[in-house]
This record gives structure tokens, C-alpha cells and sequence, in this order.
């Protein structure tokens, strides 16, 4: 149930201090558009960072980066100019636009999934309202692709384009540099962050739903025949999990990721790993445990290119909202590009453990013959028939080069050989694993699960109490009066704090120390250092620990130390 006074105490503070703000507010705003401020803007930047050296912990991932401009063609291969739609309905009344599921989210346990036809049948048979002029005479629901579109170049000799959905094509794109980087070994990774680009139809809740987005997605190339090992059972805790509600383990279940795999619930052991190593990250930025959990798709939801998806799902004021997709896409997307661009460098070889030798007919072209029949295009002919993997049954034969034209075969043109060669392996498409995380829905549930609400000399106060890995400083520097000397040693003590690699410190020297150490807490730094009257006499100083407001005294070399090695809480 949501709180709503809750909601809006928390919304405020967000925006009074800095850290989410709507966006363009000067012009009215823009619906699915956000600011991150000075604060929030360094929380973000940390939970990236935090990802970024998560994943690049393994050694066999890389961060890569690529375009948000995206050509047409890769995302017709890809499937998203076809598949990547919504649906949504118009009020004839008033024109107001809505997405139709969302105008069954209370009647429908999945209306995403429901064709146009029976989402106007469930919007006319409850007689669904809108909201804006409390009518209920909709037009028929239509599909609307969520993609931006754009172009490359100038006009007349322009290309077309799109803002990208995600960042998953331009690490396709990049897989043969990839394979060659790991020297043709599998399995490898690729991760990459940035803006990802979604025209939803009736963006809502804030965070949850935008526009422009900040993403970060893990490629994960293996060979589907050698599955990488993995160790599932370095994770001991155990995670709610509801697995495909029409399979064979239909019902909710709390389970270590180990048992998860071992009773076949995850059928992949990568998929598995993916997410034990998924809710590692997310306790590790703030999340609360309690309020996660993995949702299998069922096989009526699942995405165009999945052959299985998990998502993690975080409890919050907005209810479950998926913030992780897990999914393997197969060979999917190599297979497609593949097809479409006639590239044969998405593949991967495979080594036999013995060679095999076998006699193999082969087909070559007769160049006197070819080249008077096909002029321009005999080179592509030739290249194309000397590539055949599997004999004609019969002459003549049709030939299709990659560009999809056809050309008939006589069997003059050609000469029959024959050879016993030796087969060292075979080419095979990679499998992908990918875990896709949605940064600004993690930050929204890392902000509302550790906004903490109490009572302090009879008036409210809130804190965030946010992991030091993604607090926006790391402590705070108070003079406890902006004079006498104690301004001085506040900002040599900020200066070496500063010069530390890694240190974010903050000099606060308005206001009385009350409101300073208010203002720290409402932005989650967990640490403040209060330089008084006693610090300029033996260099000591005031810690004082956020999340339950205890202090001690210091030396001023200490401080620094234990702030370098992160363990001021050992002072305690």
C-alpha cells in the first residue's frame, strides 16, 4: 500500500536537497524527465562507479562504450523496429493518449500481455474512465513503437536512426573486436553504462518510468556446449523467488541460489550465478534483502529474443517494480545480425578434442564460364559457390548471395572435387547472458529504503542512511563556529582530506551546528567531523556517526588515516 505522505515528505526532501528534481520545471516540465542535482548527481556516479568495479572484478569482463545514435538496420536485425511496442488508447472526448495496460493494471494480473482486441474488450466491459475528462469512450488500441527517430546526415542524404533502447546492440556490434581481445577463448563479457532512450506513451512515478534513462547492461558470450563453472554456493542467504506461474515449480519460495539451480527452478547455471551476483550487488549499494525478489517470466510475457528471463523486483513505495532483467537471449542476436549484415565474423570456433577425418565433396567455380554469364557479379558468384557448405542435390541449382539476389546454377559452370581433409573443430554462434539493471529505479529504491523518519526534540527528522559506497560525501567538515581560528583548521583539515585519492569530503560552515548536522544526515553523508574550541588546543576533533548519531573524539591524524583505510566505524 502506498504511503503517501511518506511518498511526498520523501519527494521533498529529494528535491530541497539537491538530489532528483523534475527536469525544465522553468516551462512547465516534461513528463519521463528528471534532473539528478548536485547531490544526487555524485549518488548516481557512485552507484555507477560501484557497478562498473563490481563486474570488472572478474577477469574475463571489459567495459566498453558505443554510440546512443543507433542506425536503422541494427535495430531491424535486432527485432526492436518490429517488436518494440506498446499499445495505447485515445480518449475520443478529450485526446488524452494513456497506455492501455496501464488502464487494467487493477483488473488484469498481466495486461502487457494481452493483444489490442481483448485490451478493448477488459477497457469497454469495466467501463474504464479517464482520467483527465471522466469519460469512457476510447478509440480501439493501437501499437506504438517506443523508439525516438532520428538521422544521420544532412537532409537528402540522410540515414535513418534511432536513439537506442538499450545498450545491448553496439556490444553485438563489438563482438568481433571482443573475441579477439580474449584471443578467440570463451566465455567473456562486456559491460557498458549510459543514456538509454524509451518514448513512453504516459510516463508516471517519478523514477520508475522515463524517457531518457541511465542504464548499465553485462553481455556474457559463452559456448552453449561448455557452459562456464560457477560457484553457487558462495551465497548463503536466501532470496524470495517465484518461478513461471504455468511451469512445473509454480508458487512463491524462499531458496539459497544453489537450491535455485540444483531443483532445476533456474535451468542455466550462468543464469544462476547471474543472480546470486545481481543481489550481491544491490545489498552492497544499499538495497534492503528483505525487499528484493527474482520473477521468472512466464512464457506468455517473455521478450521476443529470451529463451528465459528473471527479473528482480524491489519493494517499494510504488509496490514490486522490476529494477534487473536476467535474460538469455541465446544466439538470438548474433544469429540475426549475422543474417542480415552477411558477416560471418559473429561466430565462434570450437576445438575438437580429436580431429576428425573425413572425405569431402566440393564444388569449384569455372571461371570461363562464370565470367561472361554474370560479368560484374561473377566475383560474388564464384566466392559464393566456392563457400558451399552442403552439395547440390541437383543441377541446375539456385544460388542466393548474402545481399539475398539468386542466380541459377548450370552444371557446366562448376567442377566437382573431391578430398580427404582433416576437421580441427567447427564454428558455432555464441549464447548471450544478460543482466540489464535500470540505475535510476535502483537509486529511487536505494533512496526510499533507507529514508528513515524519527522524532528529535519533539519535531520530525530524517535521515538517509545510505551505504558509504554511494553516499555523496564521505564526510562532512563543521566548524563548529565560522571564527577564531576554527575556520582556519576546518579547512586544512578539508584540504588533506582532499588530497586523499577516493576522499569526497564536505566544508558546511552555514548555519548553527544543528542545522549542519541536519543537512548531513537528509543527504546521507555518514560521517561529520566538528573542528571547536578543544580542537585548536590538543588537534582532536568531534566524530559523529549518522545512523545513530554517537561521538567521539579524535586526533586529527587519526581521522585521516582511518577515513583512507574506510574504517572510522572500528573507532567506535
Amino acid at each position: 500500500m502506498v504511503d503517501k505522505q511518506r511518498m511526498s515528505r520523501l519527494t521533498s526532501l529529494l528535491r530541497r536537497r539537491g538530489i532528483v528534481l523534475p527536469s525544465f520545471e522553468l516551462y512547465g516540465g516534461v513528463s519521463g524527465l528528471v534532473d539528478y542535482g548536485p547531490v544526487g548527481a555524485t549518488i548516481k556516479r557512485r552507484v555507477m562507479d560501484t557497478w562498473i568495479k563490481h563486474w570488472l572484478s572478474i577477469p574475463n569482463i571489459v567495459e566498453v562504450d558505443s554510440p546512443t545514435i543507433t542506425p536503422e538496420s541494427v535495430l531491424i536485425a535486432s527485432g526492436h523496429v518490429g517488436e518494440f511496442n506498446d499499445k495505447m488508447s485515445e480518449c475520443r472526448s478529450c485526446g488524452s493518449i494513456f497506455r492501455s495496460d496501464h488502464l487494467l493494471e487493477d483488473l488484469h494480473h498481466s495486461p502487457e500481455n494481452l493483444e489490442a482486441i481483448e485490451l478493448d474488450r477488459l477497457i469497454s466491459d469495466h467501463r474504464i474512465k479517464c482520467s483527465r475528462c471522466g469519460e469512457s469512450d476510447w478509440k480501439e488500441a493501437v501499437p506504438m513503437n517506443l523508439m525516438f527517430k532520428t538521422s544521420i546526415g544532412a537532409m537528402g542524404g540522410s540515414r535513418t536512426a534511432y536513439m537506442r533502447p538499450e545498450t545491448a546492440q553496439g556490444m553485438f556490434m563489438l563482438f568481433p573486436a571482443l573475441y579477439r581481445h580474449f584471443r578467440q577463448k570463451m566465455p567473456f563479457g562486456a559491460i557498458q553504462t549510459g543514456k538509454g532512450y524509451r518514448n513512453e506513451i504516459s510516463p508516471r512515478q517519478g523514477m520508475i518510468r522515463l524517457r531518457e534513462f541511465n542504464m548499465a547492461e553485462l553481455e556474457f558470450f559463452i559456448d552453449p556446449e561448455l557452459p562456464p563453472s560457477t560457484d553457487l554456493g558462495k551465497w548463503q542467504w536466501e532470496v524470495c523467488m517465484i518461478p513461471d506461474p504455468e511451469g512445473d515449480y509454480a508458487g512463491e519460495k524462499n531458496l539459497k541460489i544453489k537450491e535455485a539451480f540444483e531443483t532445476g527452478i533456474v535451468k542455466h547455471p550462468t543464469v544462476a550465478w547471474f543472480l546470486g551476483m545481481t543481489a550481491e550487488f544491490l545489498e552492497k549499494v544499499g538495497v534492503d534483502l528483505t525487499k528484493i525478489r527474482f520473477r521468472q517470466h512466464a512464457n506468455s510475457e517473455m521478450a521476443h529474443y529470451a529463451s528465459d528471463c528473471w527479473d528482480c523486483e524491489l519493494l517499494g513505495e510504488h509496490g514490486w517494480i522490476e529494477a534487473v532483467g536476467i535474460a538469455n537471449r541465446t544466439c538470438h542476436d548474433l544469429e540475426s545480425h549475422q543474417e542480415k549484415s552477411g558477416s560471418k565474423l559473429l561466430r565462434g570456433w570450437r576445438e575438437y578434442d580429436t580431429p576428425i577425418r573425413e572425405e569431402r565433396e566440393s564444388l569449384k567455380p569455372v571461371g570461363s564460364v562464370i565470367g561472361p554469364e554474370f560479368r560484374e557479379r561473377a566475383a560474388d558468384v564464384s566466392s559464393a559457390i566456392s563457400d558451399l557448405q552442403k552439395m547440390p542435390e541437383s543441377f541446375p541449382f539456385e544460388l542466393e548471395l548474402s545481399d539475398g539476389k539468386r542466380f541459377v546454377i548450370e552444371e557446366t559452370m562448376v567442377q566437382r572435387s573431391s578430398e580427404n581433409i582433416v576437421i580441427n573443430g567447427e564454428y558455432f554462434t555464441p549464447h548471450v547472458i544478460e543482466p540489464a539493471f535500470g540505475i535510476d529505479r535502483i537509486i529511487w529504491h536505494i533512496l526510499d529504503h533507507n529514508f528513515l523518519e524519527m522524532e528529535k526534540e519533539g519535531e520530525s527528522y530524517a535521515i538517509l542512511s545510505l551505504s558509504s559506497a554511494v553516499s555523496p560525501y564521505d564526510i562532512a567538515i563543521f566548524p563548529l563556529f565560522d571564527k577564531d581560528g576554527m575556520d582556519v583548521m576546518a579547512r586544512e583539515i578539508f584540504s588533506s582530506i582532499k588530497s586523499e585519492t577516493g576522499i569526497i569530503a564536505n566544508l558546511d560552515t552555514s548555519g548553527s551546528i544543528g542545522r549542519r548536522y541536519a543537512r548531513a544526515d537528509e543527504i546521507g553523508t555518514p560521517w561529520a567531523a566538528t573542528i571547536d574550541h578543544q580542537s585548536l588546543k590538543d588537534k582532536t576533533v568531534t566524530i559523529r556517526r549518522r545512523d545513530d548519531q554517537k561521538q567521539i573524539r579524535v586526533g586529527v591524524d587519526s581521522l585521516i588515516q582511518t577515513l583512507y583505510s574506510n574504517s572510522l566505524g572500528t573507532l567506535f
